[in-house]
């Protein structure tokens, strides 16, 4: 599984000095530096180093500063790491590589490029806003079935929670949950129903959500908003 590399590549980055959070935007991993504006790293991961894994950097490279392709090592390094054309594509896109072994150690490959050009700074702002709003580090970069824990999911979920015991009025949720009344109005999930004006209440989906994500009391504080 994919998801196998994500931890092995996390810790990589975390001792690069990044904060690094699974599946942000539709990217497999994003990674930000502590700067302002802080350095974006995205990471791709695929069980073997192949075209589609370097289209897949293609189509995220606009968003950021560097951008890491990253597959298992081949058992005999017999695989595209050892492919001298494959390695002077990255370098000529300015893509990294990254190698993850069967002990879960991390080889450099190609070194990224040091300085990518940025031609879509609103789509990049979109993932900076994403992963900075997102609680800790939720979703498994690498997944592909499982709904993705997005800022907007997480808080939807605190909305939920609050309401676990029954109604509660939008001013007094958005103590905590500033988004609470654009939540509860477009009700993206199905999760709650409007009891009369003000005022929300959980809907038999909204408890099967809680059943499957079960909140904690530090849930409840905000996180921000994101699409869903």
């Amino acid at each position: 599984m994919e998801t196998a590399l994500y931890l092995p590549v996390k810790r990589f980055l975390e001792k690069l000095g990044f904060t690094v959070k699974g599946e942000v935007g539709g990217c497999d991993l994003v990674a930000l530096s502590g700067d302002d504006p802080p350095i974006v790293v995205i990471g791709e991961l695929k069980l073997t180093f192949n075209l589609e894994l370097v289209l897949q950097a293609v189509d995220r490279a606009a968003a950021a500063d560097e951008v890491w392709l990253a597959a298992k090592l081949s058992a005999r390094g017999k695989g595209r790491e050892s492919d001298a054309r494959y390695r002077n594509l990255c370098r000529r896109l300015g893509f990294g590589m990254l190698a993850v072994t069967n002990t879960g150690g991390v080889e450099v490959i190609v070194q990224p490029a040091t300085t990518a050009p940025r031609r879509n700074p609103k789509k990049r702002s979109r993932l900076v806003a994403e992963h900075q709003k997102r609680k800790g580090d939720p979703a498994m970069g690498g997944s592909t079935r499982a709904p993705i824990m997005t800022a907007y999911r997480q808080q939807a979920l605190a909305c939920a929670s609050a309401m676990s015991e029954g109604p509660r009025r939008v001013k007094d949720l958005r103590v905590d949950i500033p988004d609470a009344g654009k939540i509860l109005l477009h009700n993206v999930y199905g999760w709650f129903d409007r009891a009369e004006r003000g005022i929300y209440v959980l809907t038999d989906a909204g408890h099967a959500a809680l059943k499957r994500w079960p909140q904690q009391p530090q849930d409840l504080t905000a996180a921000g908003s994101s699409a869903p």
